[in-house]
């Protein structure tokens, strides 16, 4: 299978902000590990903090993948255009996040993602993204 791991805004960055909550990896090293796994399905990635860009990688996988696991990252709770985008492509979305965005601040409970997505994992670290794949292929 062709998956698509999209993340958002600021996971470039994982590894060195906020430890605390997001962990001391660099998404690229799991990435690997990941990718190590799981060898006979394609698992491209793509990362960017553009609103737009984040869309149309979206449409552009949403019509030439299997699934898609997607971390909004902030856009999660701002963005009706990535909730739309979602609602616009027959791949099926799963929604990751690192941490759980329920026991944080009040405007992270807000999500335009989570109603367009088959599903969701909030709070299971890096973890969430393997347990979405393994959803995505079934």
């Amino acid at each position: 299978m062709k998956i698509a791991i999209i993340n958002g805004p600021n996971l470039n960055l994982l590894g060195k902000r906020e430890t605390d909550i997001y962990g001391n990896e660099p998404f690229e090293t799991y990435l690997d590990r990941l990718r190590g796994r799981y060898k006979e399905h394609e698992l491209h990635y793509y990362q960017s903090n553009v609103e737009g860009e984040l869309i149309n990688e979206l449409q552009r996988a949403g019509f030439g993948y299997d699934g898609i696991i997607l971390n909004p990252g902030g856009y999660t709770h701002t963005s009706v255009a990535i909730g739309d985008a979602i609602a616009a492509i027959p791949a099926q979305v799963v929604e990751v996040h690192i941490s759980n965005v329920h026991a944080r601040e009040e405007f992270r409970k807000l999500s335009h993602v989570s109603g367009k997505a088959a599903g969701s994992i909030f709070g299971l670290g890096l973890r969430g993204y393997e347990l979405a794949l393994l959803w995505l292929l079934g």
